[in-house]
């Protein structure tokens, strides 16, 4: 039960999984979201499997490769974030579209792999998450307890704390989406959530440790 506390707390945390899924969202619905967050999710096991097999602790012990690794997650934020912006600036002249449904997540241009994609990438160079496992999990298994079957219980009670948090913030889009498909609405987010991304990679790439 403290271990599920603690991964809600972790996950309800503003940060730059939440931010992108936000950022989606605006381009391709509750739909975007979902498979925003089913690629964060990915993410998380991929940090697992690296937790489990020790290299997490090899990478966090060199400077040079955790520095590789944060400056990359930073560059890919800002990159998205100003992709965001500049979209936004170049459709405000452009003529209001019907609005659509939502089944197929196209709005933006935005597919359901690229959605995936961005959130795994995201999640995998995210250096604060492999902090995370390294520091964690280790303090939630008790001495003599099998190290790797144990981490891979911790890591499905993640998981499945992060999917029901993907499933009802996209549940939330859908339910706001004639809100959010509104021009002016739409226009305002987008630049919100460019702004934030390019903000929160600026953090990651000057922040020290």
């Amino acid at each position: 039960m403290p271990f599920v506390l603690f991964v809600i707390v972790v996950t309800l945390a503003p940060g730059p999984d939440m931010a992108l899924g936000l950022r989606n969202s605006i381009r391709g619905g509750s739909t975007g979201m979902w498979w925003t967050g089913l690629g964060c999710c990915a993410g998380l096991l991929v940090h697992a499997a690296i937790s489990v097999a020790g290299l997490s602790a090899l990478l966090a012990a060199s400077a040079v490769a955790y520095t590789a690794l944060k400056l990359g997650g930073a560059a890919y934020l800002v990159w998205l974030g100003a992709t965001t912006l500049w979209k936004s600036i170049r459709n405000r002249h452009e003529a209001p579209a019907a609005a659509l449904p939502e089944p197929q997540p196209v709005a933006g241009g935005l597919t359901r792999r690229a959605a995936f994609r961005q959130g795994l990438v995201s999640n995998v160079l995210n250096p604060k998450i492999i902090l995370l496992f390294l520091t964690l999990l280790p303090q939630f298994i008790s001495p003599g307890e099998p190290r790797a079957l144990t981490s891979m219980i911790l890591t499905v009670a993640f998981l499945a704390v992060a999917l029901v948090y993907w499933r009802l913030a996209s549940w939330l889009v859908g339910g706001l989406r004639e809100l959010l498909s509104r021009r002016k609405v739409k226009l305002a987010l987008e630049r919100a959530t460019g702004t934030v991304m390019i903000a929160l990679g600026l953090r990651v790439a000057f922040e020290s440790g």
